[in-house]
């Protein structure tokens, strides 16, 4: 099998590492992937910049199927263009990735199907949302203020007061700090507990969970500061119990299903839930339509079963009959970044240790910002690399990540100490 991913940060790293342990597959392209490509022998780069591009690909190297990890391609509707060519794509069509793609039409598909979520309203007039503001009541701060659209995970903003939520709100609609994201808004109440992530696959009959992930948004310890694409990761997830997941299964999971056939929602793909746990129950914040990331990197290295019999098996429609098994075992992922980073931040510098890593079945380096100049590694991005270890304890993961992400050095690198704590 040839397989084409489509993304280029850590995600793409880790499918491309988890789909290169299956003997059938021969050649991995990943567009336009990053220098851990490298890393994988059977592994290789391409630079293709639209849909266009990666159909005519696709056919030229008679590409068996395609993954997209990107959420801009799939709100751009590169699922229903690889269809229209009878190319085979793990991914949701435009309609449902609009569930990641709107925050405004999640809510809206929440509330329809009776899936628990905060309350919350929806504004495309700047005015209207100050207004709402103004009446809203100085008890019922703190207060989330998001862009409706993509914002590459940043796009969410808790505030503390009336002060801070009209500065949020002018901030996104007036200064389009997210551009044309922010043209429309919610704004919903704040909900306390205890964040979780839920990745699962889906045939569009059935959903199957998998292990539960605990992502760490903020640049800062202590969940501090600015809003990340991710910092790092521990799964299984400590706060997801028994008593949870079964919460989540009948309160979310089962009515989004019912849902997207209500929707005449039907592809083969992802569905990343965003919960957070309160004392009033689990809630559903969002919907992602990929793997998330860093999640993927601390997950995949955990699967037992292999990763292209589960894909194979949803476009079969036959994914109810998976068994999806997992190691005993527990994950922590600690995100290396460039100082500055989720602002500005150096690009070039030389990433040492990356040579002298020891990679085996509990430790694995994910590449997410570097490439190659002059047989150097340097960085090249924002986020720069992912140390995934496994343990049989989540305090001897969290102690090998930490013991291996130690010995990686560039300039100003930057990583949490906390994770997973």
């Amino acid at each position: 099998m040839k397989i084409l991913i489509v993304g280029a940060g850590g995600r793409e790293h880790a499918i491309a590492w988890k789909l290169s342990q299956n003997d059938k597959v021969k050649k991995i392209y990943i567009a336009p992937g990053n220098v851990g490509s490298e890393l994988i022998n059977i592994a290789e780069n391409v630079e293709l910049s639209n849909i266009e591009e990666y159909i005519s690909f696709a056919k030229k190297n008679s590409i068996d199927l395609t993954i997209v990890g990107s959420e801009e391609l799939l709100v751009q509707g590169i699922v229903d263009e690889f269809r229209k060519n009878n190319l085979k794509i793990f991914g949701p069509d435009k309609k449902a990735a609009l569930l990641e793609g709107s925050k405004a039409y999640a809510k809206d598909f929440m509330k329809k199907y009776n899936i628990k979520t905060a309350t919350y309203e929806i504004f495309d007039k700047y005015e209207d949302a100050i207004n709402y503001l103004d009446n809203y009541g100085e008890k019922n701060f703190p207060v989330v203020v998001k862009a409706s659209g993509l914002a590459a995970g940043k796009g969410v903003i808790i505030a503390e007061n009336l002060k801070e939520a009209k500065e949020a709100v002018t901030d996104i609609m007036v200064n389009k700090k997210f551009a044309s994201s922010g043209n429309e808004i919610v704004i919903e109440e704040y909900l306390e507990g205890k964040e979780a992530s839920i990745l699962s696959f889906t045939d569009c009959n059935v959903i199957i969970p998998l292990l539960s992930a605990k992502d760490h948004k903020k640049i800062g310890e202590n969940e501090t500061g600015l809003n990340t694409g991710g910092m790092g990761v521990i799964s299984p997830n400590p706060y997801v119990t028994d008593e949870v997941f079964e919460e989540f299964q009948k309160k979310i999971m089962k009515p989004t299903l019912e849902g997207l056939k209500s929707e005449n929602m039907d592809f083969e793909g992802v569905i990343f839930f965003g919960l957070m746990i309160t004392k009033k129950g689990v809630y559903l914040l969002e919907y992602n339509m990929r793997l998330g990331d860093p999640e993927t990197q601390a997950v995949l290295p955990l699967l037992e079963t292999d990763l292209m019999d589960i894909i194979e098996n949803s476009f079969e429609k036959r994914l109810s009959e998976v068994k999806v098994e997992w190691k005993p075992l527990y994950s922590c992922c600690v995100v290396g970044v460039a100082g500055g980073y989720p602002e500005s931040y150096n690009k070039g510098d030389v990433i040492k240790g990356i040579k002298e890593f020891e990679e085996n079945e509990r430790n694995i380096l994910f590449i997410a910002g570097a490439k190659k100049e002059n047989e150097n590694f340097v960085t090249s991005g924002g986020r720069v690399l992912n140390v995934v270890c496994l343990g049989d304890s989540p305090e001897e993961a969290r102690k090998s990540a930490y013991d291996r992400i130690d010995k990686i050095k560039f300039n100003n690198i930057y990583y949490r100490k906390d994770i997973g704590k």
